[in-house]
């Protein structure tokens, strides 16, 4: 994930929307009780936490793949491993 999206990631000042979702009662009652264990004022933040966890994991798993599929590309391209290397080193230093 770039740097700019990031610190926006993290404000917590950000623009929230507010939706509906169905979740069993049992569920609820779990998240209930499990929040203030956790260190969560309600059960809400700790959804919105889970939430979270799981799209990053989801994004770095996806964007790593993009860059994956990329660096065998270039490989079938002829492109040397020194200077895929290279360019990779470039871009994670942003």
């Amino acid at each position: 994930m770039k740097i700019e999206a990031l610190k926006k990631r993290l404000d917590r000042n950000r623009p929230m929307s507010t939706i509906t979702i169905r979740i069993p009662e049992d569920v609820i009652d779990d998240l209930k009780r499990i929040a203030p264990i956790l260190g969560f004022s309600g059960y809400q933040p700790l959804v919105r936490a889970y939430v979270g966890q799981g799209l990053r994991a989801d994004l770095e798993r996806l964007e790593g793949d993009t860059v994956s599929a990329l660096i065998a590309s270039l490989k079938r391209h002829g492109v040397s491993d020194e200077v895929i290397q290279e360019s990779l080193g470039e871009v994670t230093q942003r």
